[in-house]
């Protein structure tokens, strides 16, 4: 009888105690959001030094970014290709083809290695001059942490793992926790099911406190006290809407299809990235040098716009063709705030033809309408401008704007950008009876 309830307390403790498979779960998700949090807060600080140092360069060379910046691309492109392949483009991409494969994914895609070179091929990025955002490197990298706590706590590996770590990383570099649980469902998730929204709720939950308790509770944008009266909104919402759908599909367009538009209008750089990178970095640095305000990330840019600053008209689509240049490069980094960047310009533009009403509520509408035209994720793109704005008062003009902006992106684009951005990522995981993931990787202009 003792030798039977003995048996039954190990078996009990070896399923429910604290060497067993859940609570080492529980702890790899705890330990995960800690590290989530202070790699974001990290890399946000090591990323805006590069862009200050950038700044200052062309304040005392206007002419240097003509030299540097397609240098850079070429070097940065080049040595991703090198040395981590899987570093290429925004890093979502590789988050949504890695929850297909979860067993595969810290091998390439997820791997310690590649979250590293991610985080310095973006700083270098930023550092000459390039349109990219951190948040899409960021999310890859929080995927990556995630996927080496439950390695090292020897947990099994799963779709809701990845889903968690990177929904984390959006939370934390946006300082938004609720964008990162809409991330999640919108962009991460294919089928959102009960126990992966407690997994990514907690985990989000670990990261947000982490980056909340060290960085304060800021508003990414600063806070946005406007409002507009219904009839104000039936007039601008579904103008912002139809515009910003119409001009974020153009990117999503562009962005999927400029890889075989460079292949048949140019073949001799097919196999030459660093020349083609070359090449779209003197893009980006004849638009900064002429504008002087396409560069990097277009925070400073996207802030001033919202709190009231006149920008030129022409900054939307400068900031276009900047952001595409760069993306199409195959450098890392991401789109998240250079698209947020276009749609202040866009917003910008709309304020002048509604000059009666509050201006930054405006610009909202654009940059609400131009994010989800073009990564079709309604949902983020309004918690994102919520909570970045500090505008509850704007939840449902902002909800109209992105609605009409969603179905108005599905006509002019058919495919999701991220999701078309992560068949050749998917393709790269082990498949039955296919090459191991290690031994192949996508073009750059598939990956931009």
């Amino acid at each position: 009888m003792t030798f039977s309830l003995d048996r039954r307390w190990r078996v009990l403790l070896r399923r429910h105690g604290p060497a067993s498979a859940v609570w080492r779960r529980r702890i790899a998700m705890a330990a995960g959001g800690i590290a989530v949090g202070l790699a974001a807060l990290l890399f946000a600080r090591v990323a805006d030094e590069a862009s200050a140092w950038f700044a200052l360069l062309v304040r005392v060379w206007w002419w240097a970014p003509l030299i540097l910046t397609p240098l850079g691309f070429a070097l940065i492109v080049g040595a991703t290709r090198r040395f981590a392949p899987e570093a290429t483009g925004s890093g979502i991409p590789q988050v949504i083809a890695a929850t297909d494969h979860p067993e595969e994914a810290d091998r390439a895609l997820l791997s310690v290695k590649t979250a590293l070179f991610k985080g310095v091929f973006t700083v270098a990025a930023l550092a000459c001059g390039a349109s990219v955002g951190r948040e899409g490197p960021t999310v890859q990298i929080s995927a990556a942490m995630l996927t080496w706590h439950a390695r090292l706590l020897r947990v099994p590996m799963r779709a809701s793992m990845i889903i968690a770590g990177g929904a984390a990383g959006v939370a934390a570099a946006f300082n938004t926790p609720l964008a990162g649980i809409a991330f999640a469902i919108e962009e991460l998730a294919d089928a959102y099911e009960q126990r992966v929204a407690l997994l990514v709720m907690s985990t989000i939950m670990i990261a947000g406190m982490v980056s909340l308790g060290i960085a304060g509770d800021y508003v990414y944008f600063g806070a946005v006290r406007d409002a507009l009266p219904a009839a104000a909104v039936l007039r601008i919402a579904p103008v912002a809407g139809v515009i910003g759908g119409v001009a974020g599909a153009l990117f999503a367009r562009a962005m999927l299809g400029i890889g075989a538009a460079r292949d048949h209008w140019l073949p001799m750089l097919r196999n030459r990235p660093m020349v083609w990178a070359a090449l779209c970095g003197a893009c980006v640095a004849g638009l900064g040098v002429v504008t002087g305000l396409t560069w990097g990330t277009g925070y400073s840019a996207a802030r001033a716009i919202i709190s009231g600053t006149n920008a030129p008209y022409w900054f939307g689509p400068a900031k276009f063709l900047s952001a595409l240049a760069t993306a199409a490069s195959g450098l890392p980094g991401g789109i998240f705030a250079p698209s947020l960047a276009t749609g202040a310009g866009l917003g910008a533009a709309l304020r002048a033809l509604f000059p009666g009403d509050p201006g930054g509520a405006v610009v909202l509408l654009g940059m609400v309408a131009y994010f989800t035209g073009a990564v079709r994720a309604p949902l983020t793109a309004v918690i994102i401008i919520v909570e970045a704005t500090a505008s509850r008062s704007m939840i449902l003009p902002l909800f109209l704007s992105a609605l009409i902006a969603n179905s108005v992106s599905a006509l002019v684009c058919k495919q999701r950008l991220y999701h078309g951005l992560a068949k050749p990522w998917r393709a790269t995981l082990v498949q039955p009876g296919g090459p191991p993931a290690s031994k192949v990787s996508p073009t750059p202009s598939a990956t931009a």
